[in-house]
């Protein structure tokens, strides 16, 4: 059991980055309460390996717990739902679509972009949630993914080329921002696009 002043460091150092660590178990779990869930489970594993931290990126490092948290969770109790990969030869890039931000930018309304990131498999929504959300550097990502950095951009970039796709086939479907719109679960970052 950590001592009071290992304890009052670790809440200095991590309890800052907790709204992240959910939004990331959010987006990865799909579901609030298994995030909630999650994200209780990656701050306990980071107190018990805290002695282990270096004192570089406290942000990184926690962030790499929660991701591994989350794909143990997901391995575990949905062993078959991250098996389904995306099929590129039945949506087949198209060229006219617009790219993620003017998508964002056209709907005003960013229920359009969470509906389309739902449905991009996790390993291509998680680099999308690290960089354009969590604001994170190729070198972070990099660092909780395990991922070369060079690897990263080119997730990054087939994850966008995925999210202009289903956003394209949103759009076409007729399915509209209002119609879809997810209510926070009160934490300020649960759903980082949703306005509400």
């Amino acid at each position: 059991m950590p001592g009071a002043n290992q304890l009052q460091n670790f809440e200095e150092i991590f309890l800052p980055h907790l709204d992240a660590a959910y939004n990331l178990a959010r987006w990865l779990t799909r579901n609030e309460h298994n995030a909630q869930d999650v994200a209780q489970e990656a701050y306990l594993r980071a107190l018990r390996f805290f002695p282990g931290f270096r004192g570089d990126n406290a942000r990184a490092w926690l962030m790499k717990i929660v991701r591994n948290t989350c794909y143990n969770w997901l391995h575990a109790n949905r062993p078959l739902q991250e098996a389904t990969e995306f099929e590129e030869n039945l949506c087949p890039p198209d060229a006219r679509a617009p790219n993620p931000e003017e998508s964002m930018v056209q709907n005003d309304n960013g229920a359009l972009v969470q509906k389309a990131l739902e449905k991009l498999p996790s390993n291509f929504r998680e680099v999308l949630i690290l960089r354009e959300i969590e604001g994170m550097s190729y070198k972070e990502i990099a660092e909780i993914t395990g991922m070369p950095t060079g690897t990263v951009m080119s997730s990054l970039s087939r994850a966008r080329g995925q999210l202009r796709q289903a956003l394209t086939s949103l759009t076409h479907r007729g399915i509209r921002p209002s119609s879809m719109a997810k209510r926070s679960s009160g934490h300020k970052n649960a759903w980082a696009l949703n306005p509400h």
